[in-house]
């Protein structure tokens, strides 16, 4: 979840309501957010840099409050659409009507979209915020509300890259072209010499915030480039903006620029922009809308600050909810959430229903489950009464692996849990596996050599686990109960999970037959009995070969005629592999055939 950091002092001057710590996270709990941290500026910076806390300086510092908002609640990643979502909730403010300037057709800005965009970023959208009274405060969280929009929904800048530009410094109409790089020549942002863009590519290499969205457009033929009508470079998204077209604390009138991959949250963005920062306009809550041309000769007006409705019932509500709620009861709920209601009554007056007109700030409105979400906010979850409901039943498989975790700790053995990804080394070469490319759910772009797969055994999590326990008093008894995965063609993922018990022995004395008695105690607790080789009323078990396990010490479990396991003592240089310096032995089998 986003984390946004906003002074306490300015917060509760900007909400008009000064609160004690407990009584603000009882505020945040209520609107479905909450205060994560409460620090300092300077312990932060004492902290990134591993400094120690000086005991003289806290008294005079500033308050920070850090607190974590909803992930798709893209109006609540700065102080301003923070403050204003949390004075609507608290009846302080009504809900704000966003509009546009009102100005003559000749008028508007126009942005002209050349054809090569369609090559690298093929969308722009635009607005313009008039009269804009800045200070330090309200420019830093102009900054580093794009900083957040860049890291969340704009996906590092991959489907949305967003420019904010001192109108006054330049002039219109705009072009937004793609050009060969050679032919991009600017001073940057923060350069007072120009660089061809090619050149920029190679500057910015090793600046630590800049370097990691280069590999965006750095292989392409062309790049994205913004000029205004005196050729003036505003931007080269995603990676910069031009020194010309900088803002400052002077600034009065702001030009946004979005380019994008994608248009809808293109528009999100711009919305989430304009909206959070019209609040400073010297007309409140307008905004100079910017004609945009394509190069089919279709236009559009950006930004979208219309409106759309949502129809949802009033027993709709109640439903989902699980508490009987009145029809004014419900608006006054969602007003409160900055949606407006009105209410219809159905042709044979049984049926009370709401139309819901979502603002451009809620773009995490969706659908009519969306709805009722934050009229459970606004109600409480707390007050919701707790019920089970009539048809929760555990799933059979639940039940069995339940029954089977009991039995097993009965008899001595104590139960881990081991991550389901692993790294593809684990989970073959050190088990002294081979891969044959046909069981196997690899992760595409792992994060880390960690998690490169989904395991297909739980062998090497068992093993990990005693490698960093070994010092631990012997005998180790442990076991888990989990889900393995392997690709499956007749399911529609493409794989399928499989539901594995594991159980491993670790001590001096450890062999065959100690982990062969928790086979014949699971079998017999299970209702299967032992039956002679090639009986399939029941199990039994044949030699097996496998490389996890020492030659000569390993046996398949066979039930009802398929190989549903195998348990022995573990090959040395598998404990070798994973640090383990005495013997272990080993058993894992499919439970889901008992079923």
């Amino acid at each position: 979840m986003p984390t946004v950091s906003v002074g306490r002092d300015r917060l509760f001057k900007a909400i008009g309501r000064t609160y004690t710590q407990d009584e603000f996270e009882e505020l945040c709990f209520e609107f479905g957010i909450e205060l994560d941290d409460v620090t300092t500026e300077k312990a932060i910076i004492r902290k990134e840099k591993h400094l120690e806390e000086d005991e003289d300086s806290t008294e005079d510092e500033e308050v920070i409050y850090k607190i974590e908002v909803p992930a798709n609640r893209y109006d609540l990643l700065c102080l301003e659409g923070l403050v204003q979502a949390l004075r609507i909730f608290i009846g302080l403010d009504e809900i704000p009507t966003y509009k546009f300037s009102k100005i003559n057709g000749e008028s508007v800005l126009r942005m002209n979209v050349k054809p090569e965009t369609s090559l690298i970023r093929p969308f722009v959208v635009c607005a313009v915020l008039r009269g804009i009274t800045f200070d330090e405060a309200r420019y830093n969280s102009l900054i580093d509300l794009q900083d957040r929009l860049h890291q969340n929904i704009c996906r590092r800048r991959t489907l949305v890259a967003i420019g904010t530009h001192d109108l006054d410094t330049i002039r219109g109409p705009f072009t937004y072209e793609a050009l060969p790089p050679q032919e991009i020549n600017f001073a940057p942002l923060k350069q007072m010499k120009s660089f061809r863009a090619d050149e920029l590519m190679e500057f910015y290499k090793s600046d630590l915030k800049l370097k990691k969205f280069l590999h965006i457009i750095e292989n392409s033929p062309v790049f994205p480039v913004i000029y205004d009508r005196n050729r003036t470079v505003l931007s080269l998204p995603p990676i910069i903006n031009g020194a010309h077209s900088a803002i400052t604390l002077k600034t009065k009138n702001v030009f946004i620029e979005c380019t994008a991959t994608d248009l809808t949250k293109a528009n999100i963005v711009l919305n989430t922009m304009v909206t959070a920062f019209s609040v400073y306009a010297e007309r409140q809550f307008e905004v100079e809308p910017v004609q945009v041309i394509y190069p089919d000769g279709k236009s559009f007006v950006y930004p979208d600050l219309s409106e759309y409705s949502i129809e949802v019932s009033l027993s709709y509500i109640s439903n989902y909810i699980g508490v009987t709620l009145e029809a004014n009861q419900v608006s006054n709920l969602l007003t409160k959430m900055q949606l407006r209601v009105k209410k219809a009554i159905s042709e044979d007056k049984k049926q009370c229903h709401f139309i819901v007109s979502v603002p451009p700030t809620r773009s995490d409105i969706l659908h009519a489950c969306d709805v009722v979400e934050d009229v459970a906010i606004a109600y409480g979850y707390n007050k919701i009464p707790k019920r089970r409901p009539a048809s929760l039943r555990a799933l059979p498989l639940n039940q069995l692996t339940d029954l089977i975790r009991t039995e097993i700790a009965m008899n001595g053995f104590t139960e881990v849990l081991t991550w389901i990804l692993c790294s593809y080394k684990e989970n073959f070469s050190m088990l002294n596996r081979k891969d044959d490319k046909l069981t196997a759910v690899i992760v595409g772009n792992p994060r880390s050599s960690d998690f490169e797969m989904v395991r297909t055994s739980l062998m090497p999590g068992m093993l990990k686990t005693v490698g960093h326990n070994k010092d631990h008093p012997k005998p180790i008894k442990i076991f888990e109960v989990g889900d393995i995965a392997v690709l499956d063609e007749t399911k529609d993922v493409g794989a399928a999970n499989r539901r594995q018990l594991a159980a491993l022995y670790c001590g001096a004395n450890s062999g065959f037959e100690l982990i062969h008695c928790l086979v014949d105690r699971i079998m017999e607790v299970t209702g299967n009995p032992f039956v002679p080789v090639g009986d399939n009323t029941g199990y039994y078990i044949k030699r097996s070969d496998e490389p996890e396990f020492l030659q000569g010490r390993q046996a398949s479990i066979i039930y009802k005629g398929k190989q549903i396991g195998t348990f022995g003592i573990v090959h040395p240089e598998v404990l070798n592999n994973f640090d383990i310096p005495d013997p272990c032995s080993f058993l894992e089998l499919n439970i889901e055939t008992f079923l």
